[in-house]
């Protein structure tokens, strides 16, 4: 059945209005939303609100100004009068649709509803339970700002409009969800971006047809970016405002979802997955080197497992001065059995340690490291040499910016030593000629997701490699296609 309604005009009758506003909102049924009548100048009249998202102390001085009201000064233009002169607020507006005022009320704001008026009046006095804009553990800094972003859409764009004072930003406000009426904002800057992209991002948001949001912005890149059986992210989550005010100036298209402390950067490429706002918070020097140990750390996550795992099967490939880095014993158990053994124990203990109070962290590291480090080796079931390389793995996967590129990069490793180990040498040049051929066909937002390695572009590349002073880095990414390339 469709929970679509048809449109509810409202009449110049209070009873007709707060009957139908008080069935559909289910005041008797639920203990939150209130529907409180008043009389003010002589005219009855009824609040409709949600407890807990009303500011007490603006609503409390509107009720006492309204109630110094005399019935002269209400009688003729009433409507006009309440809004222009007789409710003293900033954010305030009308409707007749009475299923429109159902959806705002629960959205937070309070309606007005007037005796004699066929209109609604909105007072947008709302407030949200927050928590405060503290730094987000995923992308932290040494040096930089504490603030990140919060469940609180209109906290987060105040955040980014902080920092992007330019004439030009846009906010352009959407719902999304049947239902749940998730307000959505996309955010651009219209001297800068490609408004094609921005019409068709905004499209492409408009005809997502589902109940609700529960997921926030992760619901909204499943329905935006297809692909479901590709791990590969096409869009970038980050929780902090300094960021995104830099994609902005390039050019990106930020998503904010109300309720989701992550924004979402479109579009982007694979190499933006592996950038992190350190390596601008130092001198460029020192955020070239970062840049380099970082891509070594994503490297070696993604390959030094399989890699190794062929040499180890197959020694005649080893040079005779690195013969060392093979191994001696296999053990009891097949290398790759040990291999899937123990990724499956990393990711049981990366979720341990999500469900664990901070309080037994630290027990829990000590378990981990006595069962896979110690008893583990001493019992058989893996070798030195295998945990060895899997740290280095674990700890390349670490080391990747983005969560969502380091989980895939763990789905494809794991794939890769398969592949490894069915075929060989053949079965890791395949592997590795596959991901780069699936990589290469992706696109976010028909940007193609390895440019500027395919197609090659000199100049953008040697960007991605090293991190280049601020006062070099002049010119836009030509692939956003920006209206104005000089920055």
């Amino acid at each position: 059945m469709s929970y679509e309604v048809d449109k509810k005009i409202a009449t110049k009758s209070l009873q007709e209005n707060t009957a139908y506003l008080s069935e559909r909102l289910g005041v008797k049924k639920s203990f939150d939303v209130i529907q409180l009548d008043v009389e003010y100048g002589g005219r009855e009249m009824a609040l409709f609100m949600v407890d807990g998202f009303v500011k007490d102390d603006i609503l409390h001085y509107l009720m006492r100004y309204l109630s110094e009201l005399t019935p002269e000064q209400i009688e003729e233009h009433t409507l006009e009068k309440l809004l222009k002169t007789y409710i003293p607020y900033v954010e305030i507006d009308k409707t007749d649709d009475l299923n429109t005022v159902v959806q705002t009320v629960l959205a937070g704001p309070t309606a007005l509803v007037v005796d004699g008026i066929d209109q609604i009046i909105f007072i947008d006095a709302r407030t949200y339970p927050v928590r405060g804009p503290q730094e987000p553990d995923m992308e932290r800094v040494v040096r930089g700002s504490r603030d990140g972003y919060v469940e609180t859409i209109v906290f987060n764009t105040a955040l980014t409009r902080r920092r992007v004072r330019d004439r030009s930003l846009r906010m352009e406000y959407l719902q999304v969800g049947r239902r749940s009426k998730t307000d959505v904002v996309v955010c651009y800057l219209e001297d800068i971006a490609d408004l094609s992209h921005v019409e068709d991002l905004k499209n492409s948001l408009q005809a997502i047809d589902t109940d609700g949001l529960p997921m926030g912005e992760k619901t909204i890149e499943e329905f935006i970016s297809g692909r479901h059986l590709n791990p590969y992210p096409v869009v970038r989550y980050t929780e902090r405002p300094d960021t995104a005010a830099a994609h902005l100036y390039e050019g990106h298209v930020i998503v904010f979802v109300d309720g989701s402390p992550s924004a979402l950067i479109t579009p982007t490429t694979f190499w933006h997955h592996l950038q992190h706002a350190e390596e601008y918070r130092n001198k460029p020097i020192v955020g070239a080197y970062l840049r380099i140990v970082r891509f070594i750390a994503v490297w070696a996550s993604i390959f030094i497992l399989p890699l190794w795992y062929l040499l180890a099967k197959h020694q005649e490939l080893l040079p005779d001065n690195i013969k060392y880095i093979g191994i001696e014993d296999a053990g009891q158990v097949p290398l790759l059995v040990q291999f899937l053994l123990i990724e499956l124990g990393i990711d049981i203990l990366r979720m341990a340690a999500i469900h664990t109070p901070s309080s037994l962290a630290t027990a829990l590291g000590l378990v981990a490291a006595l069962m896979v480090g110690q008893v583990a080796v001493e019992v058989g079931l893996l070798t030195n040499e295998v945990i060895l390389y899997l740290a280095i793995a674990a700890i390349g996967t670490f080391a990747t910016p983005s969560y969502e590129l380091g989980l895939a990069n763990r789905i494809y490793r794991i794939i890769l030593l398969i592949f490894t180990a069915w075929l060989g040498v053949i079965g890791f040049v395949v592997g590795i000629t596959g991901w780069v051929i699936m990589l290469s066909r992706m696109k976010s937002f028909n940007v193609p997701y390895l440019y500027p390695f395919i197609p090659f572009n000199y100049r953008a590349m040697r960007d991605v490699l090293f991190r280049a002073p601020m006062p070099l880095k002049n010119r836009r990414p030509p692939f956003l296609h920006p209206q104005d390339p000089d920055r």
